[in-house]
């Protein structure tokens, strides 16, 4: 890309990864767990909320509970999600290993993600990956959107030259926050109106590194 490129940040889910076919059943599951009703949640259904920070996605799939009842839910399905994904992981995109292979020898990679605590460990131990990347943060764990996660990684570990790598709108937007360019993955989950660079495929990255 550039010389100077010191670094790249990626989203996880959508852009690493395709795991909505075992979050989908820990949904399942957590509906048997919780005395009130609430509608099924399908494979669809989770790559349509993919990207929106944790916490906000039972105000926009479940507005009919109340707040106690939201709360319970977060909690009780994340717990069946992260049970899930360290028994059943998900679907890592193809030529992804070979492409943070190469890309680690050059450069530092990063994960930032709007999912909760513990899930990009979950990703990073399901396939062993976790000697490519420098460093993680999610909302999760901190809180903060997506943006201020990326300014938070960007800061603690010094990168000077960085893109961030991702599949929706929210991704583009969170970049603009934090003032690096954009590389949109459209083989992703959304479709996004602006970027500075796009590629059909992980492998892409290394024509462009």
């Amino acid at each position: 890309m550039t010389a100077e490129t010191d670094s790249l940040i990626f989203d996880l889910d959508g852009t690493l990864w395709d795991a909505t076919a075992t979050v989908a059943k820990a949904w399942q599951a957590a509906r048997k767990k919780v005395d009130f009703e609430i509608q099924e949640i399908t494979q669809q259904d989770i790559r349509n909320i993919a990207g929106t920070q944790h916490d906000l996605i039972f105000k926009k799939l479940f507005p009919q509970l109340t707040k106690e009842q939201q709360h319970e839910l977060m909690e009780v399905s994340g717990q069946e999600e992260m049970a899930h994904i360290k028994k059943y992981g998900g679907e890592l995109y193809p030529g992804l290993q070979d492409t943070l292979k190469y890309l680690h020898t050059k450069y530092k990679l990063c994960i930032v993600s709007n999912c909760q605590d513990g899930y990009i460990e979950a990703f990073l131990d399901y396939h062993d990956l976790g000697i490519y990347f420098t460093d993680f943060e999610c909302s999760g764990r901190t809180g903060n959107p997506k943006g201020e996660n990326l300014k938070a990684v960007i800061a603690r570990n010094k990168l000077q030259a960085v893109f961030y790598v991702g599949d929706t709108q929210g991704d583009y937007e969170a970049s603009v926050v934090a003032g690096i360019p954009f590389i949109y993955a459209r083989y992703g989950f959304r479709e996004v109106e602006r970027f500075d660079k796009v590629i059909d495929k992980p492998t892409d990255l290394k024509e462009l590194f």
